[in-house]
């Protein structure tokens, strides 16, 4: 029989990514703290639970999309004894970015209760995630991950074997180094063309025509170009990211551009720009 699905957590990335899952016909029981997303994804075709416990009652897998490592203890009713809600005989997917520490602790913690653990941290942000173009990496029991790959087909374009809890987050934070050190140095190469007077439209053009053009640096130089600061990945979501990274980093090793990044991030998010796109790393460097 195939498995049955239950997806929790319809933030900026869930509520795309659980889209995608019921477009494909994946019969999706769906749960968050927001019932408005609820309305939304059961117009479309899933089932609403009750609340996280009901959900976990009637699923299989339970994929897991939400903000941080406390977010996901509320969600569970995590305690140092256990679980609010039934873990044994089910899979949990943390689809999520959270520290290694944390992940490792869950993935104990569930084991201990009789569940499987899978982590999927993904690659991406809203867009790729309403496109299908995320990109997982699973990290996690061989047998349990054999059991979730195939379930990401329509939120993912590609997916890793990661190996071992936490390399999958270990190796999601290691990605987002070079998009941090990207956005933020795309920002600084137009504050540089803005102040020199330049024409930014050509600018733009240039960069897109450009060898260091990619999917993601076409989509803030276009969003630069028109002041467009409606979040695909917002500041303050990008910082969560940048201090898991250092704090990963733990001093065993320097980190100079993320250490530089994440100043540059917290000034633009103290003058009130968190909840924008990280194109707003702009106004960090404008303050510099």
């Amino acid at each position: 029989m195939d498995p049955r699905i239950g997806f929790i957590g319809l933030g900026r990335m869930g509520e795309p990514m659980a889209g995608r899952l019921v477009d494909a016909g994946v019969p999706l029981t769906v749960w968050t703290r927001s019932p408005s997303k609820l309305d939304q994804l059961t117009a479309r075709g899933a089932t609403p639970a009750t609340s996280a416990a009901d959900l976990f009652d009637r699923c299989d897998v339970v994929i897991l999309m939400l903000t941080d490592g406390p977010a996901t203890d509320a969600v569970l009713g995590r305690t140092g004894d256990g679980f609010a809600v039934p873990v044994a005989g089910r899979t949990l997917v943390n689809m999520g970015t959270v520290s290694p520490d944390y992940a490792c602790g869950l993935h104990d913690q569930v084991v201990t209760c009789g569940g499987r653990y899978v982590e999927a941290p993904v690659s991406g942000s809203r867009v790729p995630a309403e496109r299908g173009e995320l990109v997982a990496m699973l990290a996690g029991d061989p047998d349990a991950v054999d059991e979730v790959e195939p379930l990401l087909g329509p939120m993912a374009t590609a997916t890793f074997r990661c190996g071992g809890v936490p390399s999958g987050t270990e190796m999601k934070l290691a990605v987002n180094v070079y998009l941090i050190g990207l956005v933020t140095a795309l920002a600084e190469s137009f504050h540089f063309a803005e102040q020199r007077g330049l024409d930014l439209a050509t600018w733009g053009a240039i960069v897109d025509a450009g060898q260091m053009s990619s999917p993601i640096s076409r989509v803030k130089v276009a969003k630069l170009l028109t002041d467009d600061r409606a979040p695909q990945a917002a500041i303050s979501d990008v910082l969560y990211n940048n201090r898991l990274i250092l704090e990963a980093a733990d001093g065993a090793f320097p980190m100079p551009v993320l250490t530089v990044c994440a100043r540059l991030l917290a000034d633009a998010e103290d003058h009130g720009h968190g909840a924008e796109d990280m194109i707003s790393a702009i106004e960090g460097i404008r303050g510099a």
